[in-house]
């Protein structure tokens, strides 16, 4: 492990060198839930803080903003309706007090029945599929209701099954085109589908994140400045919160809002701030200029989700949704400033070796 290393030990502030890890792994879980949304989110503005005291952020760098927004996908398997079924079965083994009061077991029958409705769905035979669907259904069912007689009269016992009761009767009666809220996960039921239009993904299972950049050209980089989670999978054009967490965020007021179509009729107050793309109307030349950089917030948010982690969120609930899309952003400020600071040491030296030929950098 890299935590056994030397150099990492000291860093942590370890006196002597410790023969086993300096902390346990979910410490870092534990302190993401001490700080909450709210106070991590003084990452972010401390890396807008260090990037506009280096020069790699100006003021009017926080005036123009480009706002999008993109999925923030959830780590959870592809739903289908019998791996759901099939996996809230195989919940029940992992009680103690669920196997004892279960009277039938269908651990092997379950399983084949989950196997074969993907194996009939990949040959189009869609009837059969559906057969074995309502064969696992039906054995989910009678799980249900067994548990239910053997529970029934014990307060403690129902306390216990409740949650996992009403999780598996969601999974039992829902269909693939109801519309309104489905479980798509057991271990994440809050997870959404999205649908964004894109051909390879037609949908996206977990939450949408609002991402604000700048619609100018910083010299540190285009930094993130402000990144939050939107749960209910919400009409994009909800910028009035987005803008007026940006603005007491940054504690500078935003001039021009650059936003795709997908925020026509939005509910911003300051209507003539807000510039759609494709708008010709009270269109000077700096402001086309300026509406030709919206494009610039997309590889902001490939950056963010390729190599940041928000590609894939593995924290649990909405709360994890919301506290990796901020880490996430914060993250990739640091990462731009590490970067500039780096070309801000490299002038220094070249300065110095210039003005002193006889100083020689190694």
């Amino acid at each position: 492990m890299r935590a056994l290393a030397g150099e990492h030990q000291f860093f942590c502030g370890e006196v002597s060198f410790c023969h086993k890890s300096p902390f346990d792994r979910s410490s870092l879980t534990h302190w993401r839930q001490r700080l909450g949304e709210e106070h991590l989110v003084a990452l972010v503005q401390e890396s807008l803080s260090v990037a506009h005291k280096t020069g790699a952020l100006a003021t009017r760098d926080l005036e123009r903003v480009v706002v999008d927004t993109t999925v923030q996908p959830k780590g959870i398997a592809h739903p289908t309706d019998a791996r759901l079924c099939h996996a809230r079965w195989r919940s029940w083994s992992s009680l103690p007090s669920a196997t004892a009061y279960r009277c039938a077991s269908y651990r092997r029958v379950a399983k084949r029945a989950a196997i074969m409705v993907g194996r009939y769905s990949h040959a189009h035979q869609f009837k059969r599929a559906r057969r074995e669907l309502k064969f696992l259904r039906t054995r989910l069912g009678r799980v249900i209701r067994d548990i239910r007689r053997k529970i029934a009269g014990k307060e403690k016992l129902q306390g216990r099954f409740a949650e996992l009761l009403a999780l598996a009767l969601r999974v039992l009666f829902q269909d693939h085109w109801q519309r309104g809220p489905k479980v798509y996960a057991l271990h994440a039921p809050d997870v959404e589908c999205i649908g964004k239009g894109k051909a390879r993904a037609p949908y996206e299972f977990g939450c949408k994140v609002s991402i604000a950049t700048p619609a100018t050209k910083p010299k540190g980089g285009q930094f993130v400045l402000h990144s939050k989670a939107l749960h209910g999978n919400p009409f994009d054009g909800t910028l009035g919160p987005v803008i007026t967490e940006l603005e007491r965020q940054t504690g500078v007021t935003t001039r021009r809002i650059h936003v795709d179509k997908g925020y026509r009729g939005h509910n911003h107050k300051e209507k003539f701030r807000v510039w759609i793309s494709g708008q010709l109307r009270r269109v000077t030349r700096p402001i086309r200029r300026e509406m030709k950089r919206r494009a610039a917030v997309e590889p902001v948010l490939g950056h963010v989700k390729a190599e940041h982690r928000m590609g894939r969120n593995h924290l649990k609930g909405r709360d994890g949704d919301r506290i990796n899309a901020v880490l996430a952003a914060a993250s990739y400020n640091f990462n731009l400033l590490l970067r500039w600071l780096a070309r801000l040491l490299r002038a220094l030296f070249q300065a110095i070796a210039t003005t002193s030929p006889s100083v020689r950098l190694v």
